[in-house]
């Protein structure tokens, strides 16, 4: 019989669920791609009956169940900060405690989800602590036998960081940072008061960097200071979270979070911008760039402690933090490690992959088969499916100026290519839903990257950002050497590489400010058809990379055929490849 044990980061942001089936990762899916609220926290009920289906295993055969946080964690620690504090934070313990009772009853939610009047006696449920299962969602699906292991990000259970070693089918911890004190609470605390407040747009102050000079840094410095142990500590004067608490609703539906930073972070850096600005550069474009840097000094202070202490040559990364695509393009170039792994769900819903792995592996004693090689791992779409959801479009109010076509592969992929090479807008809808927070080839929106005027064509006519934020280049795996200084393995678009001087013209379209790319390199064994589109492309064109961005308009990536043919609908985008299907508006 198989083991099957199901993951789930609940009551928290990017709530999720995956399953693992005899050491196998055969689902991974976030709530939002199915409910459609980004950032939904909550339950994830919809994530865990796909995972169930996808995994084909029925509610009654399910053995284990792992959520990602344990209200017992840090318990000492907690109680020590609570009873120092009490009179500061009392107006958010309430809705803390309201939160770790939810956590702790996910047992009565998930038999609920499974469509169970109760939890059958035959299913364990397991918490496993925020950091552990950060830790384990890269250390046990990496490449890896033995590996240093960083988990970094805003806090979970108490902590904010996580140094581990992880050998054969266990994982050490060898060091924490409590609460407090967090590198993720430094990064957010400035988002917020760069005029991003809403959950998770740190990437926004991570585009806007390369436009600055850190010629705040010694500011930024004396916020948040290395340690002799090897950890940092923060200067709690420029932060609300420990004082006041921070107000968050981990309730269903996107989660928000209170201000985290004090007046006296105004006084040093001047006047906040106001979020309806749209004044990006000069001072907030420094004050971003002075506070990459700095954290870029505490992350590869980290880095070297933990190679200090484990010797080893080999890293994995996890944790919000470890979405910093620009600190861990330098980590070869400016640690003593040699090989790295970032788990490219590295944000709180790989959680759910690691809380299954550490309770596969660490609990029931399994050995590690699995190596991650792709994030395919949600749903995917039959013709049939494809053809009713066309059918049921053309019953209503459909445009005659569109076009629709089924074809065979050969002729797709050469018609794609072409319409991509003449500047059009292509959305990409194939086979299963990717993991994680980057489309990879399967609900993604391809252009032409060799037109320096498409991000603003992107940005006019569909995705509406920040004009300064870059998109990230598509490459074949075995062309990455020749556009890249570097051509170290990148293919879940979670490294910036710089590109070379001779090719930066070539490809204006996905080269930042700073001459560098998100890149994801694709390999023909891992998504075949997405490999052949860009083939065909380099096959028309001689340059062997796309633009590819998310599929979606403010709000989460396409999931279903539905949904990536209502996108295709209200906005401006050319050209909808749904499956075989081929859609295209006529010119006029």
């Amino acid at each position: 019989m198989s083991v099957a044990v199901l993951g789930i980061n609940a009551y928290h942001g990017d709530a999720s669920a995956a399953l693992v089936v005899d050491g196998r990762l055969v689902a991974a899916v976030e709530e939002e791609r199915l409910n459609r609220n980004k950032h939904c926290a909550g339950f994830p009920t919809l994530a865990v009956r796909e995972c169930l289906r996808l995994g084909g295993i029925r509610p009654t055969e399910l053995q284990h169940a792992a959520i990602s946080r344990d209200p017992l964690a840090n318990l000492t620690a907690k109680a020590l900060y609570l009873m120092r504090n009490f009179g500061h934070v009392t107006s958010v313990v309430a809705e803390r405690v309201k939160n770790l009772w939810r956590v702790r009853r996910a047992g009565d939610a998930l038999a609920a989800a499974l469509g169970l009047a109760r939890r059958p006696p035959g299913l364990k449920l397991h918490h496993v602590e925020h950091h552990v299962a950060h830790a384990a969602s890269a250390y046990h699906v990496s490449p890896f036998d033995a590996a240093a292991v960083l988990s970094i990000d805003g806090f979970g259970d108490f902590a904010s960081t996580l140094l581990a070693v992880g050998r054969g089918q266990r994982l050490e911890v060898l060091a924490k940072v409590l609460y407090p004190h967090s590198a993720g609470v430094l990064y957010t605390a400035v988002t917020q008061y760069l005029g991003f407040p809403k959950y998770g747009e740190e990437w926004k102050v991570m585009g806007l960097a390369p436009y600055g000079q850190p010629t705040y840094a010694e500011v930024i410095r004396r916020m948040i200071r290395p340690t002799a142990d090897g950890g940092f500590e923060l200067d709690l004067g420029y932060f609300s979270h420990h004082a006041e608490g921070v107000h968050m609703t981990w309730d269903e539906g996107s989660p928000t979070l209170g201000r985290l930073f004090s007046d006296r972070m105004v006084a040093e850096l001047g006047p906040a911008r106001d979020p309806a600005s749209t004044e990006y550069f000069g001072r907030f474009a420094d004050v971003a760039a002075s506070l990459q840097l700095v954290y870029e000094e505490i992350f590869f202070h980290l880095l070297d402690d933990l190679h200090r202490r484990t010797g080893l040559e080999d890293l994995c990364l996890a944790g919000g933090c470890a979405l910093n695509s620009t600190a861990n393009g330098k980590i070869l170039e400016q640690s003593a490690f040699r090989r790295v792994f970032i788990q490219p769900a590295a944000g709180d819903d790989g959680t759910a992959v690691g809380a299954a792995c550490h309770v596969y592996h660490e609990v029931l004693g399994y050995p590690r088969t699995h190596r991650l090689e792709h994030v395919y791992l949600g749903p995917s779409y039959s013709e049939a499916d494809v053809v009713g959801t066309l059918a049921r479009a053309r019953e209503r109010d459909w445009d005659p100026a569109i076009k629709v076509e089924k074809l065979a592969e050969d002729e797709l992929i050469s018609r794609t290519a072409g319409a991509v090479a003449a500047g059009k807008i292509v959305g990409w809808f194939q086979g299963p839903l990717e993991f994680g927070p980057r489309a990879l080839g399967n609900r993604s929106i391809v252009c032409d990257p060799r037109r320096a005027d498409m991000k603003d064509v992107l940005n006019e006519r569909i995705k509406h950002r920040e004009t300064y934020r870059p998109f990230a280049p598509s490459i074949l795996e075995e062309r990455v050497g020749d556009y890249f200084e570097r051509a170290d393995p990148a293919p879940f678009m979670i490294v910036i590489y710089r590109v070379r001087d001779e090719k930066k013209g070539e490809i204006p379209a996905t080269t930042h400010v700073d001459q560098s790319g998100r890149l994801q390199a694709v390999s023909a064994r891992t998504n075949p058809r997405y490999h052949k589109l860009i083939s065909e492309f380099a096959r028309q064109t001689g340059v062997p990379v796309v633009l590819n961005t998310s599929f979606n308009e403010h709000e989460p990536i396409v999931c279903a055929p539905a949904e990536a043919l209502s996108t295709f609908l209200k906005t401006r985008m050319d050209v909808l490849v749904l499956g075989d299907h081929y859609l295209e508006r006529a010119a006029g």
